[in-house]
């Protein structure tokens, strides 16, 4: 058994969950009993190598893009922390960090210390989300999890709120599936994960599709088919009861999930939660959209996440167009960034040029 989770907001003592005085916005037009039982996951454990020239271009150090301001003034942990806070309470947010980022999430999660579930080391998506919800689910078996990467941009965050108040509301109703949002596709993407679309769920939220299965960053002609089936990109944002995610597991990574439950959670001088190295140098690399979520297809639901853009922060050449779809002003560091970058290529091509 564990030895440590972090404390609800019941066992904090910091006041009834559903009292007004403590919400702001959409918090405010949630029932009490709703919002008990609504958890978040916010993932930031990566290590994000493929935007390390560009991170240490913007910060002079070599931190992961999610404690870097990418889009603006706050760091894309600290956008999804705002995110996730409009639909759930901010007490019952767990954030899944990487022990090698201490001296970044420390200053970022600051005033969340009981709530961060530090892994050892990375050792994939399927690690870090299994061991936070192993955590919620010993304080909370009825729990409603979302499941929120933190290198996320939406263009309209509005309706991504309302998504994720759809994919709530259809987890409540269909305790066993699990719901999954996915973004229209604006080109045949190779790099993202597809959603193919099956039949219309009968009775739930209009634009509620089963899941016939998933395609992981696809050879252009089948992502070209993909994009012409009207299939949707998969955001990996995810709704669904706790037991359902842990009876995924159980059915596909039944050796990871049961090193997890064995294991103690240790509890850190800081009162974080951190997991035993040992474990983490006995189980290998395991990813939980192909080893978790592609075999559990039958329990899916996914829905549109509507009209809104939707970038998956992963290479420097996303991040520059994104910042300018966005209308702002574009920093200076990304002036600067797109003319070293020609001048690099340029040269490139000119020492290429030499060489043939």
């Amino acid at each position: 058994m564990m030895a440590h989770t972090p404390r609800s907001p019941q066992q904090k003592g910091r006041g009834h969950i559903g009292g007004v005085t403590q919400r702001r916005g959409r918090l405010e037009a949630i029932s009490s009993a709703n919002l008990t039982r609504r958890w978040g996951v916010i993932l930031a454990g990566g290590d994000g190598i493929r935007l390390r020239p560009l991170t240490r271009f913007i910060c002079g150090d070599d931190r992961p893009k999610q404690f870097c301001p990418l889009l603006g003034d706050s760091s894309l942990i600290q956008e999804a922390r705002q995110r996730a806070e409009r639909s759930i309470h901010p007490d019952q947010i767990l954030y899944s960090v990487t022990r090698a980022h201490q001296d970044y999430y420390v200053r970022d999660l600051a005033d969340r210390r009981s709530q961060r579930v530090v892994q050892p080391g990375n050792r994939g998506t399927a690690p870090a989300i299994l061991s936070t919800l192993l955590c919620i689910s010993q304080m909370d078996p009825d729990a409603i999890v979302a499941i929120l990467p933190c290198d996320h941009y939406y263009s309209e965050e509005s309706a991504f709120t309302s998504a994720l108040e759809s994919a709530f509301a259809i987890a409540e109703k269909r305790t066993e599936s699990i719901v999954l949002l996915g973004a229209k596709p604006k080109a045949p993407e190779v790099e993202y994960g597809w959603i193919e679309l099956g039949d219309s769920v009968v009775g739930s939220h209009p634009g509620a599709f089963h899941v016939r299965g998933f395609q992981e960053k696809p050879p252009l002609p089948v992502a070209e088919r993909l994009l012409r089936s009207g299939s949707l990109w998969n955001t990996f944002v995810m709704v669904g009861h706790v037991g359902a995610f842990l009876d995924m597991a159980v059915a596909s990574v039944p050796g990871l999930l049961e090193a997890l439950r064995s294991a103690s959670f240790l509890l850190g001088s800081d009162s974080e939660t951190r997991i035993a190295e040992w474990l983490y140098d006995m189980i290998v690399p395991t990813d939980f959209s192909r080893h978790v979520l592609s075999p559990g297809a039958r329990r899916l639901v996914t829905m549109p996440l509507g009209e809104v853009e939707w970038n998956d922060l992963g290479d420097p050449d996303r991040v520059l167009s994104t910042l300018l779809s966005t209308g702002r002003d574009v920093p200076k560091w990304a002036v600067q960034w797109r003319r070293e970058t020609k001048v690099k290529r340029h040269r490139d091509q000119r020492m290429s040029m030499a060489v043939a």
